[in-house]
């Protein structure tokens, strides 16, 4: 089942047949038709509770959050609710995608096509790793994190949790991203993000808060 009716959700279910799966049903917080032709939605936490107590065997249902950009706080909230239900909490990659062996990959992480995990990478659980995006030798990421599509993250970067690096922005080596912090799109970052700031452009610099 997936927590989320938009485009995203049509993308996970996309990867799930290639792996010789189906999703039984969608659910979101607000009153919006099915993503998906033929599949049941179901409104709210309400209606998920009503829906995992009728499934049987549901300890054989896996959990996904198909709800994309800086809302890493939002999977992880919706992920302590598959674990609440019993439902398992898979890391779901795309057959196209490299992903090395001594990485190791939290729950209900999402690595989508043509992207690349690299040697001794690590991330927290729900994270995104997107289309063509790279995320080189010995990086951590965080729980909640989203790599935009077509973003590279050189080697041992630590991207905090639940920050967003946007679509091919670029961090360079060894650098530190702040929790909470949105790197936009296009972006070269050259130096530490702090935590909760929204850098844009080339060299990447700090928007002011109001």
């Amino acid at each position: 089942m997936l927590w989320g009716s938009a485009g995203h959700a049509k993308v996970l279910a996309d990867i799930i047949a290639l792996r010789g799966g189906r999703v039984l049903a969608l659910f979101d917080n607000r009153q919006v038709p099915s993503a998906l032709p033929g599949v049941p939605i179901f409104l709210g936490e309400v209606g998920f509770d009503q829906w995992a107590t009728s499934v049987a065997r549901v300890q054989h249902v896996a959990g996904l959050a198909a709800i994309g950009g800086n809302r890493g706080r939002d999977r992880l909230h919706f992920q302590d609710l598959f674990r609440k239900h019993g439902l398992t909490l898979p890391v779901l990659v795309h057959p196209s995608a490299v992903v090395s062996r001594s990485a190791l990959l939290g729950a209900g992480t999402q690595v989508l096509a043509l992207a690349n995990v690299a040697a001794d990478v690590t991330t927290g659980d729900a994270c995104i790793i997107n289309h063509n995006a790279s995320v080189d030798h010995e990086c951590v990421l965080g729980n909640g994190v989203h790599i935009a599509p077509g973003a590279t993250v050189c080697g041992c970067v630590t991207v905090g949790e639940n920050a967003f690096i946007g679509a091919g922005s670029v961090i360079l080596p060894r650098l530190t991203i702040g929790a909470d912090a949105v790197v936009g799109a296009g972006a070269v970052v050259t130096r530490d993000i702090r935590p909760g700031s929204t850098v844009i452009g080339n060299p990447a610099k700090a928007i002011p808060s109001r």
